[in-house]
């Protein structure tokens, strides 16, 4: 489940989300794999959720493995806002 804060990372596929799933479990990073949320679309499928405060580590060791998410949301309480990547 998204709560209010949490980052959603969409991938453009499903081995860019496995390998980004992988690399993260790999530095010990707290995030979960779920099914993209439905008021987002997506053709993989699948997507990174984490706490908004795990922000900067997240993006950083994806960053470094070049595994840069396709699009960045938050979620707001009530609604999903597109971040800059």
């Amino acid at each position: 489940m998204v709560e209010k804060g949490d980052l959603v990372a969409i991938f453009h596929s499903i081995h860019r989300v496995m390998k980004a799933e992988k690399v993260l479990k790999g530095e010990g990073a707290a995030f979960q794999l779920i099914p993209v949320p439905r008021q987002l679309s997506s053709d993989c499928g699948l997507a990174i959720r984490y706490a908004g405060g795990h922000g900067a580590e997240i993006m950083a060791v994806l960053q470094r493995e070049r595994l840069r998410p396709a699009e960045l949301y938050r979620f707001d309480g009530t609604d999903f806002q597109r971040e800059d990547i």
